[in-house]
């Protein structure tokens, strides 16, 4: 825990100035409202006893010294809420920026293990709760202790016996606190996982919406959410019990510092022990009392909820990458695009199962290589294993002659360009998403690309051309029109090695022979590696590549092998 604390006290190191103004603040507005009882005692102790004259002088005097002290603590408060939120905010967009960092750094292999909604959850909801803690915490800590040890120290000289039951309280409510704060922690991290399993389950129905609405699955999705909302109020009401005890616990106490000095005041008061004048003092402190207690049980509160957040928000920094760069690792200058596989399996890591097994391959720069073969023997995989998503079990694979594991991640993949059956494109217009392959590019640079992916004809049929809005993942594009723009996207870019998955299969046939005219086009000079399901996409492609479990089974152009009458004379022949 210690470690943990000296890493969440280090977000406070760029705003020291502003944190240390905000405790002074805290601090002075504490003082200010142990200062003002005082007054009130003097008044009612001393000031009513002089002569008339005197008495309404000094009764101005202390007003207006009363009134300043409350500006004062108005000012105090002001600042504290202010400045104090303001410096929360920018902690909170310190920790946004770091675990958004490291979700880019973290590898494929991660995110097939996770849920969007449950990381989102880290990044939204976890982050407010720790800003909460960490710009609330320390004022409410700082005052609560100046408020009670203060009120202690004045109430013991005003009358021992009367602070010394006043007080006899705190071991009661701190070890009643103590216990309910731990019932408290278990029942907050367990509200975290509720709330993250929500917003996966709506992230994933939202991202499906069409497919919902295609099998007419609206009730289906509300049972899956009215599931998930269920537990998360069950889960709630576990939390709430104990805060109720908690908060209903020490609101009890409260009262009852009230009746027991109360009480005991007006029995020392018959026994002429007290005088009513330092009753009411001991009466107007416990509302100093009363108060810190009551933002102690704020602190408890936010201290859960933060601190079972930044241990969530730390869990995620802890994850290492499994792929990164080699401390020797260095840029390469000038690819021509000669690939070699030496050796390579694979496997995942939830599973021993191989993927690959000892493929050797080399591929000259500006080969048109294909792969084919049945689904799951790892033809994306493979390809998958040159821009290092996933790193190679055994064996190693080379780039014009060195291994992948020595090139910086960022330079690899620079040289690298993919089309996938599934394209993403980003919300934004047509112009930033081909843009998304060299974000530096002029619009002019985006135009030629556009031209060169057959994409510029239907863009400029649209009424605002490449400044169109196509929506959420391009909803208000075709499949085709989609696939162009990748395209487009892969030509800006501009690199050596191309990898195409699969990127006309789902496409119909007139979207399928423009993408791939677009994709012949870009293939021109390049080393290509393309995946293919439907054979007629890889007839003129320098080498076919028939791949099963156990390996590389065949291979040769598309004449060649359908005289070997095997595995792709089969494949083909099921395709047509």
């Amino acid at each position: 825990m210690k470690d943990k604390l000296k890493k969440l006290f280090a977000y406070y190191a760029p705003y020291r100035k502003l944190f240390y103004s905000d405790m002074f603040f805290a601090i002075l507005g504490a003082a200010v409202t142990l200062v003002i009882p005082l007054i009130v005692r003097h008044i009612t102790n001393t000031v009513v006893y002089y002569e008339p004259e005197r008495a309404k002088q000094a009764v101005i005097t202390l007003g207006m010294a009363l009134l300043l002290l409350i500006v004062l603590e108005v000012f105090c408060n002001f600042y504290i809420a202010y400045y104090g939120h303001i410096m929360g905010a920018k902690m909170e967009a310190d920790m946004r920026r770091d675990i958004f960092g490291h979700y880019q750094k973290l590898t494929f292999a991660f995110y097939d293990n996770q849920k969007v909604g449950h990381l989102l959850s880290r990044i939204t909801s976890d982050l407010f709760d720790i800003s909460e803690l960490l710009h609330h915490g320390p004022e409410d800590l700082v005052i609560s202790v100046i408020k009670i040890a203060g009120s202690f120290v004045i109430l013991m000289t005003v009358n021992v016996k009367l602070a010394m039951i006043m007080f006899a309280f705190i071991p009661l409510m701190a070890v009643f606190a103590f216990y309910y704060n731990g019932k408290m922690k278990t029942a907050f991290v367990h509200n975290r996982e509720k709330i993250a399993d929500i917003n996966s389950q709506i992230e994933d129905s939202l991202a499906g919406i069409r497919v919902v609405k295609s099998f007419a699955n609206e009730k289906e999705e509300m049972r899956k959410f009215k599931a998930g909302n269920d537990g998360f109020v069950d889960a709630k009401k576990v939390s709430y019990r104990y805060m109720g005890i908690y908060n209903s616990g020490l609101g009890a106490m409260t009262t009852l510092v009230t009746v027991a000095v109360i009480v005991s005041g007006v029995g020392m008061m018959l026994k002429g022990r007290v005088e009513l004048t330092d009753l009411i003092t001991f009466l107007l402190y416990i509302n100093n009392f009363t108060d810190p207690v009551k933002k102690l049980v704020s602190f408890t509160e936010q201290f859960q909820n933060g601190y079972s957040g930044f241990e969530r928000f730390l869990e995620i920094l802890s994850i290492a990458p499994d792929i990164a760069d080699r401390p020797v690792a260095y840029a390469l200058e000038d690819v021509r695009g000669d690939i070699e596989f030496k050796d390579v399996s694979f496997h995942y890591e939830d599973s021993p199962e191989r993927v690959l097994n000892h493929i050797s391959l080399e591929v000259k720069a500006g080969d048109y290589i294909a792969l084919v073969g049945p689904s799951g023997v790892g033809k994306t995989t493979l390809c998958s294993l040159i821009p290092r998503f996933y790193e190679a079990t055994e064996g190693a694979v080379y780039v014009d002659g060195t291994d992948v594991r020595d090139i910086r991640l960022e330079s690899l993949r620079n040289h690298v360009g993919i089309v996938q059956q599934d394209v993403y494109l980003f919300a934004g217009t047509v112009m930033d998403n081909i843009r998304y392959g060299k974000p530096e590019a002029s619009d002019e640079e985006v135009v030629r690309a556009a031209k060169r992916a057959n994409a510029h004809e239907f863009i400029m049929s649209f009424p605002e051309g490449y400044d169109t809005d196509i929506g959420q993942r391009g909803v208000k594009l075709s499949g085709g029109q989609k696939q162009r723009l990748s395209i487009a996207r892969v030509f800006l870019k501009n690199p050596p090695i191309l990898i195409f998955d699969e990127a006309t299969s789902a496409l119909d046939n007139e979207s399928e022979r423009v993408v791939q005219e677009s994709l012949e086009s870009l293939a021109k000079n390049r080393t290509t590696f393309v995946i293919a399901h439907r054979l007629t996409t890889i007839r003129n492609a320098g080498k076919i590549l028939v791949l099963t479990e156990e390996g590389i089974a065949e291979e040769g152009t598309h004449e060649e092998l359908l005289k070997k009458k095997g595995l792709y004379e089969s494949l083909y022949h099921m395709h047509f």
